[in-house]
């Protein structure tokens, strides 16, 4: 499995990443991390602060957005549709899987009506991800 999946030039998910990551992602281009994981979801789960020190000490921008599994909400996309207007450089979207990532992704650009649901659902599955279920809610959008 591929580390860092695009579901767009300049943004792509990954799955939980560990502080040792955050040159990595630096060396891979990224300039800012978002971390979609709540803190305390899992034992050993590294917290946002140790992310965040990580991040900036690797030059990125880091950002906390957490979004509960199984639950995320409009408001969530919402946020996130704030914070995706000021990216204006690559773009690495983090939580356990990935899969809430390209959730909250996906119904932000049906949102913005940025792609058909057809692309937004075609990315992702390129990326890995199956947006199938997710098509009623983001018709919504």
């Amino acid at each position: 499995m591929e580390r860092f999946r695009y579901l767009a030039p300049g943004l792509a998910v990954a799955a939980q990443l560990q502080p040792s990551d955050m040159a990595l992602a630096a060396a891979a281009g990224f300039t800012r991390v978002v971390n979609n994981r709540p803190d305390g979801e899992e034992a050993g789960q590294p917290n946002g602060d140790s992310m965040r020190q990580a991040a900036e000490a690797a030059g990125l921008e880091y950002h906390y957005l957490p979004v509960l599994s199984g639950s995320l909400t409009d408001a969530n996309v919402t946020e996130f549709a704030q914070l995706a207007q000021t990216f204006d450089s690559p773009v690495l979207l983090y939580c356990r899987s990935g899969t809430r990532c390209a959730h909250l992704w996906a119904l932000q650009q049906a949102q913005a009506g940025a792609q058909t649901l057809e692309q937004i659902v075609a990315a992702a599955a390129t990326a890995g991800y199956d947006l199938q279920g997710l098509l009623p809610r983001m018709r919504e959008q």
